[in-house]
């Protein structure tokens, strides 16, 4: 506490005089209702009290009145930090995922690095770390474990599926940095480029993308910011500077204390100012991704394709805390070149429709009530503030059926791919690759034989209406109705499977390529019958609808 205090007196000498009164008051005499609160709770309850975990709920519940990007990382937390703010760590370099029997397994090994190059396969049950047992751990505290100074070696036991003798891997950690680009290439006649994250250097590798996709012809370059949750900002404004010429500002930072104020222009000679661009967002598609996508439809340099993004504009910035602990906090929002902030939840709404909640048990939508501002690009095209970033060109896409969101994600579908790939030394090129009418039937076999169950909506859907109904006194009148329409809606997981084959099947030939061309490969299998990469090609084969878009 008085490290606390300490901090606290320090911060408020910062503070302008007229604000170290009421308030400086007001934040000293809570501290100190909360430590000897504490105090008295410690001595005087009738149980110990364990005060890391219960200080650590008072944290959590103070940050949940703030925003989702205001966390606290206490010393064993910090090596996650580090990877969030520089998209390195020290580890082996894979994806790992908990099963259903609380087994942890490989679920993607990243290309050149060591789980890869010792053989570790998608599948592989982790039993053991050096004298470890994991059995029991849940799927964090192992990667803990994975995870260590580069360098360090360790032994790691797995099981391998469909073998009797578990296998050995001696590893050495390494630095691991995730591939920023994991695929680019030729889409017809435009380039394509897919851009996970913004680490350290994307820049650069988007650079010798783009010069290499014009030496192979490319007309126009579609740009992927799908699932793309941002990182470093000065990487997104040196994007877009390779699009746009010197000294144009592209962020404004604007927070409480001046220090949080800032501009970021433009400092280098574009790339290329004339190719048609296109970019592709979706809901996924945040914080820096958004200024990219948001800046280039600012300066009417791209057009902009897919759905609304996720909408996070804000700031954060990392403060140390005593014993090695850090607080990443939220100290501004952003704002792109139009001066539109791109930020979708006010948090200030949020706590009100709380508190109205509270006081009257009526739910409220305050942003309802709000107008959306209007701002407007370089050119005048009309553009709004507070839902992400609107798309020119909206794409719309059909719903997944609830067959194939299960089966994509439970643990037959792993089995299967290894079944496959321990039976398959190769497959063909990704492009020539298929599902057979055989691979789907082994596929439908092991699913039946399995302990596969999904939600399906349309029974749960009957159960509210014959409650709804037996309550309101309709039932026996409609009895007859009712037991027909369950009989129709009878479960037949064989009829929903021939039902929702093509999307089955590309959910299968995405879990077998990625495990011969990682995420490159998965990649490359998702633009077969990608709707967003369709719409980019045809807008950027149509010179004159281009131009419409950006210059109506």
């Amino acid at each position: 506490m008085k490290k606390t205090f300490l901090t606290l007196f320090a911060l408020m000498a910062m503070l302008p005089t007229w604000a170290q009164g009421e308030h400086g008051f007001s934040i000293a005499k809570n501290l100190d209702v909360f430590n000897s609160l504490y105090r008295q709770l410690d001595i005087f309850y009738v149980d110990s009290l364990e005060a890391d975990k219960l200080v650590r709920i008072g944290i959590d519940a103070i940050l949940e009145e703030l925003d989702p990007f205001t966390a606290y990382y206490p010393e064993e937390d910090m090596g996650e930090l580090k990877m969030m703010t520089t998209g390195k760590y020290g580890g082996v370099g894979a994806i790992i995922r908990q099963r259903k029997d609380s087994t942890v397994i490989i679920q993607e090994p990243y290309p050149d690095m060591p789980a890869a190059e010792v053989g570790l396969q998608v599948g592989d049950v982790l039993l053991r770390i050096d004298d470890t047992d994991l059995k029991g751990m849940n799927y964090t505290e192992v990667s803990e474990l994975l995870r260590g100074e580069p360098g360090t070696t360790f032994l790691l036991r797995v099981q391998r599926p469909n073998e009797g003798k578990p296998r050995e891997f001696k590893i050495t950690r390494r630095s691991i940095k995730k591939p920023a680009i994991p695929y680019y290439g030729m889409v017809d006649d435009a380039g394509y480029i897919f851009l996970s994250e913004f680490t350290e250097g994307c820049t650069k590798e988007m650079r010798k993308c783009i010069i290499s996709l014009k030496e192979r012809g490319a007309r126009g370059i579609i740009l992927d910011l799908r699932n793309n949750r941002g990182g470093l900002l000065n990487e997104a404004v040196d994007m877009v500077n390779l699009f746009v010429p010197k000294d144009l500002k592209i962020v404004e930072m604007k927070g409480k204390f001046i220090g949080s104020n800032y501009s970021y222009k433009t400092n280098n000679e574009p790339l290329d100012l004339d190719i048609p661009l296109a970019v592709l967002v979706d809901d996924e598609t945040a914080s820096a991704a958004e200024i990219v996508s948001g800046s280039l439809q600012d300066l009417d340099r791209a057009v902009v394709i897919g759905c609304n993004t996720y909408g996070k504009g804000l700031v954060q910035s990392s403060r140390e805390l005593p014993y090695n602990g850090s607080l990443k906090l939220t100290t501004a929002k952003y704002y792109i070149p139009s001066g539109r902030c791109i930020q979708k939840i006010d948090y200030l709404q949020r706590r009100k429709e709380a508190e109205i909640y509270r006081e009257t048990h009526k739910r409220v939508n305050l942003k309802d009530s709000v107008e959306q501002k209007v701002f407007y690009t370089a050119g005048g095209r009309e553009v709004k503030e507070g839902d992400g970033i609107q798309p020119d060109v909206e794409v719309k896409h059909d719903t997944v059926a609830n067959v194939v969101l299960y089966l994509a994600n439970d643990d037959v579908l792993t089995d299967w791919g290894t079944k496959y790939f321990q039976s398959h030394s190769t497959i063909p090129a990704v492009k020539d690759f298929a599902i057979t009418d055989a691979d789907y039937t082994d596929f439908k076999r092991m699913v039946k034989e399995s302990d596969f169950k999904y939600d399906r909506m349309s029974e749960k859907r009957l159960e509210d209406l014959k409650r709804a109904a037996e309550f309101e006194g309709y039932y026996e009148d409609a009895k007859a109705e009712f037991e027909a329409l369950e009989f129709k809606l009878a479960h037949n997981l064989d009829r929903e499977m021939d039902r929702k084959k093509e999307d089955i099947c590309k959910v299968l030939a995405s879990e077998i390529v990625r495990r011969y061309y990682y995420q490159a490969g998965l990649v490359e299998e998702s633009l077969k019958d990608d709707d967003d990469t369709k719409k980019a090609l045809e807008i950027l084969h149509n010179e004159s609808e281009y131009n419409k878009i950006l210059h109506p």
